[in-house]
């Protein structure tokens, strides 16, 4: 049964906007703003489940970061907090309204956006800026013209253009996930399950999506859209990757931990692998043999102790 009504949550999403245009009108702080994701986008469009993402230019950046009062103008607040933008270099204000309707505002200075547009030159917020309008936005308000300089300023995007990974970067990555293979493996044998299962997890997970990223776009083109932070990698990545997955995440419990840190390490290696012969680089054979032994070693070790209940103790 279909709990939830799509026209009904367009519309109501509709009226937070139109609320919002209302409010933010006559503020001449705000100087721009537009809607990002999936709710601008023609390819692959909101559904009832998709939020809402405003980008909101503003000469008071500070006042909107540090104040909540002013997400009441648009809807009958239920919660709200700051989080980071996913870029990591802004604020967000993000905000749940009645009837679950989830808004983010991406609180952005203006005068960075004018620094863009007078350099003009292609800077890392630069590239992300593309990359957002890239995707697909709304213009809701440019009081000085703005978006559409920026728009002209900023280098082209498409929907994905990653550059090939160097030897070197290719190598960072190989690295960093062997040595919390490590990491994980002395928290788990010092009980610390917590911080095993969150390495687990979240460390090598997301280095996993990096190599799978790389892995897909060696077996396509470099231009194959794997999206943003695993969006939609269950169409994008190949089936066979979406089953070993399934074993890669731990519950939290001890043996289950083991056996997905080695289904991690088994499925990395062997994407890994097939990425550096695609791109016919190196990939460090000789430590993660030396890795995978001290692993099976340490681990199988530990097992047998728990099992007999002479670890720690028990």
């Amino acid at each position: 049964m279909n709990l939830v009504n799509r026209a009904e949550i367009a519309r109501s999403y509709d009226i937070l906007v139109e609320r919002f245009v209302k409010w933010a009108q006559p503020r001449s702080d705000v100087r721009a703003a537009f809607i990002i994701g999936s709710r601008a986008r023609q390819d692959r469009p909101a559904d009832e489940w998709a939020d809402l993402d405003v980008v909101v230019i503003t000469t008071n950046a500070e006042h909107y970061v540090l104040t909540s009062d002013w997400v009441k103008n648009m809807g009958k607040l239920l919660l709200t907090f700051i989080e980071p933008t996913s870029a990591g270099d802004e604020k967000e204000r993000r905000v749940l309204y009645d009837g679950m309707l989830d808004v983010d505002f991406a609180i952005f200075p203006f005068e960075k956006a004018r620094l863009i547009q007078r350099e003009k030159e292609s800077s890392q917020l630069a590239a992300q800026l593309a990359n957002a309008f890239g995707r697909g936005m709304r213009v809701l308000i440019d009081k000085d013209n703005l978006l559409s300089d920026l728009k002209k300023t900023l280098p082209p995007s498409t929907k994905a253009s990653p550059e090939v990974p160097t030897q070197t970067e290719f190598l960072s990555v190989v690295n960093d996930f062997l040595y919390h293979t490590v990491w994980t493996a002395k928290h788990l044998l010092r009980g610390e399950l917590w911080w095993a299962d969150s390495c687990c997890n979240c460390r090598l997970s997301q280095l996993m999506l990096k190599m799978m990223e790389w892995h897909v776009q060696t077996e396509h083109d470099w231009k194959y859209d794997t999206w943003f932070r695993g969006r939609f990698l269950e169409q994008w990545t190949d089936q066979q990757i979406l089953e070993e997955l399934k074993a890669t995440f731990t519950h939290y419990d001890e043996q289950d931990t083991r056996k997905a840190l080695f289904a991690a390490l088994n499925m990395f290696r062997r994407i890994a692998t097939q990425t550096a012969k695609k791109l016919g680089y190196d990939y460090p054979e000789d430590e993660d043999r030396r890795i995978r032994e001290w692993l099976i070693t340490l681990l199988s070790d530990f097992e047998k102790k728990d099992s007999l209940g002479c670890r720690d103790g028990r």
